[in-house]
C-alpha cells in the first residue's frame, strides 16, 4: 500500500516537536529546516544534557544558534531573530540517562507530555571507542527511558528514532531495511541479555573501584569492556553494538506507537540547504581527508575499489521529515536506509582521486607559512601489508631508537617513550576503523525508494525536502562543497 506523505509545512504549522539531544550535527540542521521553512510551527522543546535552566540556555546560545549555520534565519526574520527563537524554542535541562528523561520540574513534564506531537531522537554518543558504561548508557538505555516516556505523551503522533545504517555490525552483501529484535537468531543475536550487560558494568566498574584504580585505568578498562562484549556478539566496536541494542529496544518497548527507525550512513557537509558545505566535528571518512590534506596521511588502507556509503546532511534531515510525516499520517513503522551505495555509490579510489585533485590546487597552509605538499598514497589492500609496511616504516627504526637509548643511559627516553605511544594509537584507531575501511555491505534502501516516490505522488514539497542520492555529483559536491567545507570548518 502506497503512503501518503501530503504537505510538510501544513503538517508542521501548529505543532510540538520534543527534540531530543538537540546539540548534535543532524539536530541542530533539522532544527534550523523547521524554523526556516515553516515558522508557524507551534514549538520545539529541546532536552540539552544540562544540570538547570541556566547551562541549558547558555548551550542552546553557544552551541546550536552561535553557529554559521543559523545566518540566513538570522537574516531573514532580522530584528525579529531573538523573539521568535524565545517563542518558538523552549529549553529543557534534562538527561536520558535516567527515568522520565532526568526532568525535575513536574509542570514543565506536565506540559511536555501533553503538549507533543512528535519526539525527534538523535541523543548519542558516537564515538567507536566509547568507554562501555557510557555508551550503555546513551545509546541503549536512553532509548528504554526515551521509549517509556513517549508512552506518557497523549497527543504523540510519531517517534522518529535516528539509528545508524552500521548497526549491521560486519555484514556483507545486500543489508536489508529489516529491524532487529532482541532473541531473534535471525536479527537479533540469540542470549543476548540487554540487563546483564548493565549488570556486567556495575560490577566491573566496583571491582575496579574496590582495587583502589585511577579514573585513566577506569576508562581503559571501560573501552576495552565496550569492543571486548562488542566482538562477543558480532559487532565491531561499542558504538554500532549499543545502537543496535537501541533498535532491539525500540521494537520491544514501542506497543501501539508509530515509530520510524532511521538509518543514516557516513553523513557528510550539506549539499545545499541552509548553504552548502557547513559540517561540524570529524566524521569517519572526514578524519582522512583532514589528515591527508595536513600531509600527515601516506598511506591508505582498505580496499580501495570498495564502496563509501556518503550521504549529505540536509538530506538526511530531510528523509527524517518526509518520513515523520508519512507515519503520523498513517500510523505504522518503517526502518528506513538513508545512503547511496544502491542508487549512486561513491569508491574510495574516487574519494581518494578528489582529495589528490583538491589539495594539490589548493594546498593546506601551515601557521608557520609552509605549503602542505600532497602525493599519492600507499595502497594497502590488508592487513599484512599494513604490517609490514609498519614494521619498515615505524618499528624498525623505533627497534634502533631503543638500542641507542639503552647505550646512551635513557638519552633519548622522552623520545622513544613518545614514537612508541604514537604506533599504539594509530593501530588502535586502525583495528577500530578496519571494519570499514574493508566494508562490503550495500544498503538496500527500497523502503526510503517508495517514500520518495509517495512524496513525489501525493503534494510533498519536493524541491524543498529533496533526499535523492541520485542527485549528487560526487566530483562536484568533494571539488566544490565538502572539501571546502572541511577547510573551513574543521580545518585548524
Amino acid at each position: 500500500m502506497a503512503q501518503e506523505v501530503g504537505s510538510i509545512l501544513n503538517f508542521l504549522e501548529g505543532k510540538t516537536i520534543l527534540v531530543i539531544g538537540a546539540t548534535g550535527f543532524l539536530a541542530k540542521i533539522f532544527l534550523e529546516k523547521v524554523l526556516r521553512v515553516q515558522p508557524n510551527v507551534k514549538k520545539l522543546f529541546l532536552l540539552l544534557r544540562a544540570s538547570d535552566d541556566k547551562s541549558a540556555a547558555s548551550r542552546l546560545q553557544n552551541e546550536i544558534l552561535a553557529k554559521d549555520l543559523f545566518n540566513l534565519l538570522n537574516e531573514k526574520m532580522g530584528t525579529n531573530f531573538k523573539s521568535f527563537i524565545s517563542e518558538k524554542l523552549t529549553v529543557v535541562p534534562g538527561d536520558i540517562t535516567f527515568e522520565d528523561l532526568g526532568l525535575k520540574d513536574s509542570i514543565l513534564r506536565e506540559d511536555i507530555s501533553s503538549q507533543t506531537d512528535v519526539i525527534i531522537n538523535l541523543a548519542a554518543t558516537t564515538n567507536f571507542d566509547e568507554r562501555y558504561d557510557i555508551a550503555l548508557d546513551l545509546n541503549t538505555f536512553g532509548v528504554k527511558h526515551i521509549m517509556s516516556f513517549a508512552k506518557q505523551c497523549i497527543r504523540l503522533k510519531v517517534l522518529v528514532h535516528v539509528s545508524t545504517a552500521y548497526v549491521c555490525g560486519e555484514k556483507s552483501g545486500l543489508i536489508l531495511e529489516s529491524p532487529y529484535l532482541l532473541g531473534d537468531s535471525l536479527n537479533g543475536v540469540a542470549g543476548l541479555d540487554i540487563n546483564a550487560e548493565k549488570k556486567l558494568v556495575t560490577e566491573k566498574l566496583g571491582e575496579l573501584q574496590e582495587k583502589g584504580a585511577t579514573e585513566h585505568e577506569i576508562k581503559v578498562a571501560m573501552k576495552d569492556l565496550g569492543i571486548t562484549r562488542a566482538n562477543v556478539y558480532g559487532w565491531p566496536n561499542t558504538y554500532v553494538f549499543t545502537k543496535a541494542l537501541g533498535e532491539m529496544l525500540v521494537e520491544k518497548l514501542k506497543g501501539n506507537l508509530s515509530v520510524v527507525i532511521l538509518r543514516p550512513a557516513i553523513v557528510t557537509s550539506t549539499l545545499r540547504e541552509p548553504f552548502p558545505g557547513w559540517v561540524e566535528g570529524l566524521r569517519t571518512i572526514d578524519s582522512l581527508a583532514v589528515v591527508y590534506g595536513k600531509g600527515k596521511l601516506t598511506c591508505f588502507l582498505g580496499d580501495i575499489n570498495g564502496v563509501v556509503d556518503a550521504i549529505p546532511a540536509d538530506m538526511v534531515v530531510n528523509a527524517m521529515l518526509v518520513a515523520m510525516v508519512a507515519h503520523a499520517n498513517q500510523p505504522r513503522d518503517g526502518v528506513y536506509h538513508v545512503g547511496s551505495s544502491v542508487r549512486n555509490p561513491l569508491r574510495y579510489q574516487s574519494f581518494h582521486d578528489y582529495g589528490l585533485k583538491y589539495f594539490k590546487a589548493k594546498p593546506w597552509i601551515n601557521k608557520d607559512g609552509t605549503v602542505v605538499k600532497v602525493g599519492k598514497m600507499t595502497i594497502l589492500t590488508n592487513m599484512a601489508s599494513f604490517q609490514r609496511y609498519i614494521f619498515i616504516r615505524y618499528l624498525l627504526p623505533l627497534k634502533g631508537l631503543k638500542l641507542v637509548n639503552t647505550a646512551l643511559c635513557q638519552y633519548f627516553q622522552g623520545t622513544y617513550l613518545e614514537l612508541n605511544r604514537k604506533i599504539q594509537v594509530v593501530m588502535r584507531l586502525v583495528e577500530l576503523y578496519r571494519p570499514y575501511l574493508f566494508f562490503k555491505g550495500i544498503f538496500d534502501d527500497l523502503n526510503t525508494e517508495k517514500l520518495r516516490m509517495s512524496a513525489r505522488q501525493s503534494g510533498t514539497e519536493i524541491d524543498l525536502f529533496y533526499f535523492d542520492p541520485k542527485e549528487m555529483d560526487w566530483e562536484d559536491y568533494f571539488m566544490n562543497t565538502h572539501l571546502p567545507g572541511l577547510v573551513k570548518y574543521i580545518f585548524k
